[in-house]
């Protein structure tokens, strides 16, 4: 058994431990969580990816585990991203606190799928086609920029989505309270209820976020050939979400200059894609400049919303 092999079965065995302690320890059916079980949640998760990037370090050396964490970071700061938009899906569909736990999983796992084909497909073409790596940084360069200029007040619908659009012209859908069911049976019909539609929008809106998250973990990640250090920093993130959710959702004003880092991240990452021939940027370069743009965001955002409250309760006074 080669390194390789070993290290996807030590990632499997891991990933089918932890979803079992998540599931059977850390969450139970039709519960809510509090703040302190999602710390607790949040808390395990990242450990769990900081041990799995040491084992890493010990089987493949230095360069493998700065390149994992790298693309973990990055993974893991864009799904801040979705959490903000995943609170609001919750919100338009009305969605029951006790159900936002297995709503959540049932989310996160289509994400997982959906992931490892992107991953798959963008493996394949990066190895097959150079030229796609200059496409993939133009694509980001975009993005970046378009996040970066995006008004403050501007927030996603999910009224006017496609994956809204899609479902409710070509899927059989009621608004019917359904007491936490998926499906309803109606004059002999079956139709998804609001919950059903809240986990395949969710799956599906996941697309999108791919589409701008593993064209840049690529330039983390470089060589088609390793495939196990995009699929386990991807996965990882993703698990956390669910958790990072809970503990999110009721801070979620408080972030407002959060998209600025990760536009200025992919603005980045894309520079990086096209200049990559003529001037090499290190994996450790990449990670302080997430570290540093993600971090700063996060602080600033935090502090600018304090010192607004304050100027308000002076202003009240």
């Amino acid at each position: 058994m080669d390194t390789t092999q070993l290290i996807y079965i030590v990632f499997s065995a891991v990933i089918m431990i932890a979803l079992i302690v998540d599931l059977g320890l850390l969450s139970k059916k039709n519960s809510i969580i509090t703040l302190r079980a999602a710390l607790l949640q949040t808390c395990f998760w990242v450990l769990l990816s900081c041990a799995f990037c040491a084992f890493i370090w010990y089987e493949n050396g230095k360069d493998d585990a700065i390149q994992y964490i790298s693309a973990y970071l990055l993974e893991w700061s864009l799904s801040i991203d979705n959490i903000f938009v995943f609170i609001i899906i919750f919100s338009f569909f009305k969605v029951q606190p006790i159900n936002y736990s297995r709503v959540l999983l049932m989310g996160v796992l289509m994400a997982i799928v959906f992931r490892i084909i992107f991953i798959t497909i963008g493996s394949e073409l990066v190895a097959r086609f150079d030229w796609i790596m200059y496409v993939f940084g133009a694509f980001l360069l975009y993005t970046g920029f378009k996040l970066f200029i995006a008004k403050e007040g501007e927030e996603f619908d999910p009224e006017d989505n496609w994956a809204f659009r899609f479902m409710k012209k070509f899927l059989r859908t009621t608004n019917l309270e359904s007491e936490g069911k998926f499906f309803m049976r109606i004059d002999n019909k079956t139709y998804l209820t609001r919950l059903a539609m809240v986990v395949i929008m969710l799956g599906l809106i996941d697309i999108v976020f791919a589409i701008d998250s593993i064209p840049a973990v690529f330039s983390i990640i470089p060589d088609p050939n390793d495939k196990l250090l995009i699929y386990s920093s991807n996965i990882f993130a993703v698990l956390g979400l669910r958790s990072l959710f809970f503990l999110l959702q009721g801070a979620a004003n408080r972030f407002g200059y959060l998209q600025h880092g990760i536009a200025v991240v992919l603005l980045f990452i894309g520079a990086k894609m096209l200049i990559e021939k003529w001037m090499h940027i290190p994996v450790w370069a990449s990670l302080m400049v997430i570290v540093v743009c993600i971090g700063g965001s996060i602080m600033y955002s935090v502090f600018n919303t304090e010192e607004s409250a304050d100027v308000d309760k002076k202003e009240n006074i």
